[in-house]
């Protein structure tokens, strides 16, 4: 009588082609999901960043790429010698600390401050209504702002002129743009912000609040010693990725904002490179606004290196 051969031999593991494969076929519904968004993320961020070679060159549109002439490091040289470029920056820098003082905590207070009211229905009700201004456009944002501070009939000055005072025109005057864009940028997206906060406090083990609540903790206290520890990490990677944008404020807000009047606190990067880009008189200047954008590209992404490095040293907690 003949043994049975019991001896199996264990196949190979399977490479990334295979595996990846399996994967697909096993889950194809989420990666087809996925392709629109993969698709978007080629042609409008990966694609253009081959388009940057134009810093290097004298762009002609109708020379195109490969016809326009090679002028180096010309174009970063005239951005370095442009003494308007130190106000740009200092607009620019000025506009996105500020955003990162007065904007950045209010999502966080107000998620910590929605975590405390109990009933269900005016949690959800305060919630949907603080989303909403996030779906708005800028234009009609800015839109709203401009007609309650018309000087003539703007509810604002209206309340001005009842106690006596002299309307103002808010919008022209430079001392006024930054408080006003800090102010449409709290209203609408803090909501929208609060939703991240609002997560990471639900995913906070319950037992720690009663473990607080044994040592004697009250609601603040268990605020302070529970929930923002809870949702620390959060707050950093938030912290890191709007210090990655300290150069890149809401371009469409300002160019809406901006007038003559007060560009000497509006004007900033962004609004005076699509002005140099897509300016009326002469022909576009694509070469320079490019170097312009590129040199802020790398100092915002020196930034988030910096930040990260932070991040990694004092929480445990890191973006890449």
């Amino acid at each position: 009588m003949k043994r049975k051969n019991n001896d199996t031999r264990l196949l190979p593991p399977a490479g990334l082609g295979e595996r990846l494969r399996r994967d697909v076929l096993l889950n194809w519904r989420l990666y087809v999901l996925l392709l629109p968004g993969v698709v978007s993320l080629v042609l409008f961020k990966l694609f253009p960043v081959a388009g940057m070679v134009i810093a290097f060159q004298d762009f002609s549109a109708f020379r195109g790429i490969t016809g326009s002439t090679w002028v180096g490091l010309e174009n970063f040289q005239r951005m370095f010698t442009d003494k308007y470029m130190l106000t740009l920056i200092s607009n620019t820098v000025i506009i996105a600390i500020l955003s990162i003082v007065c904007v950045f905590p209010i999502p966080i207070i107000f998620a910590l401050l929605l975590n405390e009211e109990r009933s269900r229905v005016v949690k959800n009700s305060v919630q949907s209504l603080s989303f909403l201004p996030y779906f708005i456009s800028s234009a009609v944002m800015v839109s709203i702002l401009a007609t309650m501070l018309n000087p003539s009939t703007g509810i604002v000055n209206v309340i001005i002129r009842h106690f006596g005072g002299d309307a103002v025109n808010f919008m022209a005057r430079p001392e006024w743009f930054r408080p006003l864009y800090i102010l449409l940028q709290i209203w609408q997206t803090f909501g929208y912000n609060a939703i991240i906060y609002i997560a990471g406090i639900t995913a906070i083990n319950p037992e720690l609040y009663e473990a607080a609540e044994v040592d004697g903790c009250q609601r603040w206290g268990k605020m302070i010693h529970v929930t923002i520890p809870g949702i620390s990490t959060s707050i950093i990677t938030m912290l890191i990725i709007s210090i990655g944008q300290i150069f890149t404020v809401q371009t469409e807000r300002i160019i809406l904002m901006y007038n003559p009047s007060n560009a000497a606190t509006s004007d900033v990067i962004q609004s005076y490179v699509y002005r140099i880009a897509f300016q009326s008189l002469g022909f576009p200047d694509y070469s320079y606004g490019t170097a312009v954008n590129l040199v802020k590209s790398v100092l915002a992404f020196i930034l988030v290196i910096i930040a990260n490095k932070l991040a990694d040293r004092f929480a445990e907690t890191r973006v890449f």
